[in-house]
């Protein structure tokens, strides 16, 4: 069996795709990668040992922008690109997991009779597997809420697949791993802040701001995103910052006692995998599609997180905040460990091999 995937735009898109590709290549399958040549998508996969292809990719927007009457040609380009790598691989399969280039490639492989297998994780469907959704055999969702908006598709709740570096994590190595770059004690609590792949200069700037406060009771540690190190903070004790992680992220989540972050889907996942109280900070709706807001919500009905809003958070309040999650730490775990995770990466590799198998 050959299979191609496709996703791309944010870590998001990307991540659950090299949790697939990991299990398959463990196995002697076959993979190669389709996605944008500007993405963050070829800088993650190069290190996994597979073919990629950059196509041109287009943005698709709710908005007006001069943008829009230039993108349709990317996309239709992509498209070609797309149809050509495909002929020439012949693919059993085709996975994606969303994201703006997602959408030509998709259209390809239908068009070859390619079966498609796409992964949907936020409550409320992008506009990427919107479109894409037609085409494909079967939807794999995060959250059961979802089906409804596929009522005509085949859809499966299977959770997100995580690499094996978060599934073997260790919270110890992850400390001495930290410890390599600013000694931290073995008893002070530590808070992970982390901004999302690209970084989240609102995020980090209501870090710094609060930072005294924070690094009273925490030692901090920081992923800020491409560029967002402050050099003027390195000496700062009790804080570390990062760009992004990769290997060492796993071990550093589970070492972690509180997270603040973003409401990503895939993240969230992540936490509720790791068991960890969160504050989340979603993206408000002027700066997304609202996604965001709802992930939020349906973690804080759950207890597994408590929400602030990004212009809710004034000097003093991110700290405050922090402390609100910390008080209620231990019931948040509790309800955390009663949640229920399915086997994702074997559901998935079911989908997979199921719509290979039946084309």
């Amino acid at each position: 069996m050959k299979i191609v995937f496709t996703g791309g735009g944010t870590a998001g898109h990307v991540t659950p795709n090299l949790a697939l590709i990991e299990s398959f290549q463990r196995d002697g399958i076959e993979c190669f990668y389709i996605g944008s040549r500007a993405g963050i998508e070829a800088k993650l996969v190069e290190r996994h040992n597979l073919d990629f292809y950059g196509i041109a990719s287009g943005k698709l927007r709710r908005y007006f922008d001069w943008q829009n009457f230039i993108d349709p040609v990317k996309i239709l380009f992509g498209f070609f690109q797309a149809l050509w790598i495909l002929l020439w691989r012949r693919p059993e399969v085709l996975f994606s997991k969303g994201g703006f280039v997602a959408v030509p490639v998709v259209i390809a492989a239908w068009s070859l009779r390619i079966p498609v297998v796409i992964h949907e994780s936020d409550l409320t469907p992008g506009l990427a597997n919107r479109l894409s959704a037609p085409f494909c055999r079967m939807i794999c969702l995060n959250f059961e809420e979802t089906a409804v908006h596929f009522s005509q598709r085949s859809t499966r709740v299977t959770g997100t697949p995580l690499r094996a570096g978060l599934v073997q994590a260790d919270g110890e190595r992850g400390r001495q791993w930290l410890n390599e770059f600013k000694v931290f004690g073995k008893t002070q609590p530590i808070l992970l802040a982390v901004g999302g792949s690209l970084g989240a200069q609102t995020v980090n700037r209501l870090v710094r701001a609060d930072l005294a406060r924070l690094t009273e009771r925490f030692y901090v540690v920081h992923v800020v995103g491409k560029g967002g190190v402050d050099p003027q903070l390195l000496d700062i004790p009790h804080y570390l910052q990062f760009e992004y992680l990769d290997e060492p992220y796993g071990d550093v989540v589970a070492a972690s006692d509180v997270v603040i972050s973003r409401a990503g889907a895939n993240a969230l996942f992540e936490f509720l995998w790791f068991k960890k109280p969160q504050l989340l900070i979603p993206l408000p709706r002027a700066a997304s599609r609202g996604d965001q807001l709802q992930n939020a919500a349906l973690f804080e009905q759950k207890g597994y997180a408590q929400v602030r809003h990004e212009g809710d958070l004034g000097p003093g309040e991110l700290a405050r905040a922090v402390d609100s999650v910390w008080m209620v730490r231990f019931d948040m775990a509790r309800r955390l460990g009663s949640a229920r995770l399915p086997d994702s990466l074997g559901l998935i590799r079911q989908a997979i091999e199921a719509a290979a198998a039946a084309n």
